[in-house]
């Protein structure tokens, strides 16, 4: 049963989480990155936060800049979600949407390909 309650405060971390790194005016927090998940810890003193960042050359800077407010993140996070404990924020790039998309793009590679190599046949 608690399960369900960890699964709903996750969900409620990663929403607020989403919208105060929108807000923040950091230039090193800039382009296209999405909160895609928060794993907290049972006893809720801790949030795994993982972040998706699909331009490869700001994901080290913005990795930094979140880490470097991980304090300032977790007092508006204290105020906007109502719960016992703050927890502490670890950052962790998440690869998942990249890959995703990596893999997409090779699927299209290999159908046009399989396209050209049958009109080749046809002839």
């Amino acid at each position: 049963m608690a399960n369900f309650r960890i699964d709903r405060i996750s969900e409620e971390v990663r929403h607020a989480l989403d919208s105060i790194i929108r807000e923040m005016n950091d230039p090193r927090i800039s382009g296209t990155y999405c909160v895609t998940r928060a794993d907290v810890t049972r006893d809720l003193r801790y949030a795994k936060v993982y972040v998706s960042i699909m331009e490869d050359e700001k994901a080290d800077g913005m990795m930094q800049a979140l880490k470097k407010a991980a304090g300032f993140i977790r007092r508006e996070l204290g105020y906007r979600a109502q719960l016992r404990y703050t927890p502490e924020l670890i950052f962790v790039r998440d690869q998942n949407i990249a890959y995703g998309a990596h893999i997409a793009q090779i699927l299209r590679d290999v159908d046009v390909k399989d396209e050209s190599e049958n009109d080749d046949e046809n002839e």
